[in-house]
C-alpha cells in the first residue's frame, strides 16, 4: 500500500468502458482547478479505436480511444490511474490485467457486486506489488485542486460549494461514495475544506481500508487533521483503532461509525452496502465507535454532532497555529454545454440547417405536418407522400395518380440505355449497390432523361408569350437548341410512345384543363412534318403534363409554377423513377453472378 499521496496537478488516468458524462466532469474538474493537461489520457473501449471528442473549459479535445489496455498503458505510460468502469461481470478480469501493467498504480473499481474470491485475489496482488485498489462499489476518489475520480464529488455546482477547486487542511476517508458528498459539503462548512478525499467502497472486502488512508494522510504534510466515516459491519475500523493504540497516528481524527439506529430492530438488519450488516457487537456501530474513542480518536456522541466535532478541532488546531487557513480564491466559470443551455432558455443558438418538409422530433415523423399513422390510416400512397415532401401541400388524387403513373411508366427503359447499362457494367465489376445504382444516376442529363426540366421550360415560356408552333420551333432552330421533348430514336408518327398515350388519355380523362400538352401535340404536328422521328416524347410528355397539373389544381401561384421548373423538380421525377429500374438491373446482375463486362473487340471501330 502507498505511503503518501496518491494524486497531484499532473495525474493522469485511464478509463475503461467509455462513459461520457463522468468523465466530462472529469475534464471540468480540471478546467475548474486550472491545470494544464487533462486528467484522463486515453480511454480503453474494448473492440474500438480513434478518438471521442469532449471538452476542455471551452476547448474541444480529441482523447484517444484504445481497444486493449495493454495498448493503452504503451501509448500513455505516464497515465498511472486506471478508472474501471466495467460492469460487475468483467470487471475482476479488466483490474487484474491493469494491475499486471508497470505503468499502473492506482486502480479504481466502480462496479458493485464484484465476487469477492475474485476481490481476495485483486487485494493480494495489488498488496504483493506495492499497488493501490480503491473499490470495488466505489465512486472513487478526489485531491481538491488536482485530480478527481468519476463522478466523485456529483456535479460542478456542489464541488464548488464543497471549495474542491482547491486544497485545504483536511484528508477524509469513507466506506459510502453517497455520504462522501454529504460530508465534503459538512468539512467545507466548518473546516477550510479537504485535501483529499477517498471512499473505499461498501463491499465486505474492500481493495483498501479506513487505516490505509489514515494512515497515509498522517505523511502528508499538507493534511492537518483526518476525518473517517465508517459504518456498521465488518471490522476494517479496528486495524485504524490498533494504529492509533500503537502511535502510528499523530494528527487529529475525528470519526464517527453510522449504523447505530440498528439496535432499534428486533432482527438484524441489512443495510445499502453489502458490508453493512452487523454480526455482534464488535461488528456493530455502538462498538466501533467506543472502541475508536478509548484509541484517541475524537467521536461525537451522534452522528448530528458530528459537524460541531469537525469545527471544534479544526478550530483548536488554527489557535495552536497547526493549521493556517487556506486562502479562499476564485474558480473560472465552467462553459455550460450547449443543449443544455438552450433548454434551460440561456442562449439563443442560430440553426445550420432549415427544413420545412418533415419533421422528427415528436412521437412520429410528419411529412409537411402529415402525421406518419395519418398517412397510413388514410391509405395514401407514394404519389401523396411526394406531393407532401417535394410541394408541402396535399394535392388532389388525380394528381397524385398521375405522379404514381409517371414513377410506373418511366422505372425502367431496358438494359441499353446509358443509365441502366453504367448499371449492369458497375454491379457486374462486383460494387456495391450504391454504386451500382449512383454509376447509372451520373449519366441522366440533357441527352438521357434530364429534358422533362427544359421541355416544362420551353413549352411554358412559347405557350405563356403566345407563339406559334412554327414560331417556337424555328425560333429554337435559329438558337441552334433541339426542342426539348421531341424526337425519338425508334418512335415514328405511324409508331407512337404508349407511354406518351397513357399519359396523356388519364390527363384528358382527369385534369381540368390540358392547355399546355395540347399546345405540346401542336408543336409535334410541325416538327413530324419536318421528319417522321420528332414525335413527343415522353420526357415532352411529362413536362408539359406537370405544367397543366400545376397550373390546373389552382394550388399554386404563377411564382411557384416558375420556381418549381427552374429548381427541377420534373428532373427529380425520372431520377426517382428510374432508380428502381437501375436498382432492379443491379439485382439481376448479382443474381444471375455476371463475371466482369468487357466491350467486344468487333463493336469498337479501332483507327488512326
Amino acid at each position: 500500500m502507498a505511503t503518501g499521496q496518491l494524486f497531484s496537478r499532473t495525474t493522469q488516468a485511464l478509463f475503461y468502458n467509455y462513459k461520457q458524462l463522468p468523465i466530462q466532469r472529469m475534464l471540468d474538474f480540471d478546467f475548474l482547478c486550472g491545470r494544464d493537461t487533462p486528467s484522463v489520457a486515453g480511454i480503453i473501449n474494448p473492440g474500438a479505436e480513434g478518438f471521442q471528442k469532449l471538452f476542455f473549459g471551452q476547448e474541444e479535445i480529441a482523447i484517444p480511444v484504445h481497444s486493449t489496455i495493454e495498448a493503452a498503458c504503451a501509448a500513455h505510460p505516464t497515465a498511472d490511474v486506471f478508472i474501471n468502469f466495467a460492469s460487475y461481470r468483467s470487471a475482476a478480469a479488466s483490474s487484474m490485467s491493469a494491475l499486471k501493467q508497470p505503468t499502473v498504480r492506482v486502480v479504481a473499481i466502480i462496479a458493485e457486486g464484484v465476487p469477492e474470491s475474485d476481490t481476495k485475489q485483486l487485494i493480494a496482488y495489488a498488496r504483493s506489488n506495492n499497488k493501490v485498489v480503491i473499490g470495488p462499489a466505489t465512486v472513487g476518489g478526489i485531491q481538491a485542486g488536482a485530480f478527481k475520480i468519476g463522478d466523485t464529488a456529483g456535479t460542478i455546482d456542489n464541488i464548488v460549494h464543497c471549495k474542491l477547486y482547491r486544497p485545504g487542511s483536511v484528508g477524509f476517508v469513507s466506506k459510502s461514495g453517497g455520504m462522501s458528498n454529504e460530508m465534503y459539503n459538512t468539512i467545507a462548512r466548518v473546516t477550510d475544506g479537504i485535501y483529499e478525499g477517498i471512499a473505499i467502497g461498501g463491499d465486505v472486502f474492500p481493495g483498501s481500508t479506513l487505516s490505509d488512508h489514515i494512515l497515509r494522510f498522517n505523511n502528508i504534510p499538507q493534511v492537518k487533521m483526518m476525518v473517517v466515516l465508517g459504518e456498521l459491519g465488518g471490522r476494517d475500523e479496528y486495524s485504524l483503532v490498533e494504529a492509533l493504540k500503537q502511535g502510528k497516528v499523530n494528527k487529529p481524527v475525528v470519526a464517527w461509525v453510522s449504523g447505530t439506529c440498528a439496535r432499534l430492530f428486533k432482527s438484524e438488519v441489512q443495510f445499502g452496502h453489502a458490508g453493512a450488516k452487523s454480526g455482534g457487537e464488535m461488528e456493530s456501530a455502538q462498538g466501533k465507535n467506543q472502541a475508536l474513542r478509548e484509541a484517541g480518536a475524537v467521536v461525537p456522541t451522534s452522528y448530528e454532532a458530528l459537524e460541531a466535532t469537525i469545527k471544534e478541532t479544526f478550530e483548536k488546531l488554527v489557535e495552536e497555529g497547526k493549521i493556517t487557513p487556506v486562502k479562499e480564491v476564485k474558480p473560472p466559470q465552467i462553459p455550460e454545454d450547449l443543449n443544455s443551455a438552450i433548454k434551460s432558455g440561456k442562449v439563443r443558438a442560430p440553426t445550420h440547417i432549415i427544413s420545412t418538409i418533415s419533421d422528427d422530433r415528436g412521437e412520429e415523423p410528419c411529412y409537411a405536418g402529415v402525421p406518419m399513422s395519418s398517412i397510413v390510416e388514410q391509405g395514401l400512397g407514394v404519389g401523396d407522400v411526394i406531393s407532401l415532401l417535394w410541394f408541402k401541400r396535399s394535392l388532389p388524387r388525380y394528381c397524385t395518380k398521375f405522379i404514381e403513373i409517371c414513377i410506373m411508366l418511366c422505372a425502367d427503359h431496358g438494359p441499353c440505355v446509358s443509365g441502366a447499362h453504367n448499371t449492369i457494367v458497375t454491379a457486374r465489376a462486383g460494387k456495391d449497390l450504391v454504386s451500382s445504382l449512383v454509376s447509372g444516376l451520373l449519366t441522366i442529363g440533357p441527352r438521357f432523361g434530364g429534358a422533362i426540366d427544359d421541355a416544362a421550360r420551353y413549352f411554358k415560356d412559347a405557350y405563356d408569350r403566345g407563339l406559334t408552333p412554327y414560331e417556337f420551333v424555328e425560333g429554337m432552330k435559329k438558337k441552334g437548341i433541339r426542342v426539348p421533348g421531341i424526337g425519338h430514336r425508334i418512335k415514328r408518327g405511324d409508331n407512337r410512345d404508349k407511354r406518351v398515350e397513357l399519359l396523356q388519355l388519364f390527363a384528358r380523362t382527369n385534369f381540368p384543363s390540358v392547355k399546355y400538352m395540347e399546345y405540346a401535340v401542336q408543336v409535334e404536328t410541325y416538327t413530324l412534318s419536318k421528319a417522321n422521328n420528332l414525335v413527343l416524347n415522353v420526357d415532352g410528355a411529362i413536362g408539359s403534363l406537370f405544367l397543366d397539373l400545376l397550373a390546373g389544381s389552382g394550388m399554386f401561384t404563377k411564382q411557384e409554377i416558375d420556381e418549381i421548373v427552374e429548381i427541377g423538380y420534373l428532373n427529380g421525377l425520372f431520377v426517382l423513377a428510374r432508380s428502381i429500374g437501375l436498382i432492379g438491373h443491379t439485382f439481376d446482375q448479382k443474381r444471375l453472378k455476371q463475371p466482369l463486362y468487357r466491350h467486344p473487340w468487333e463493336d469498337v471501330l479501332y483507327t488512326k
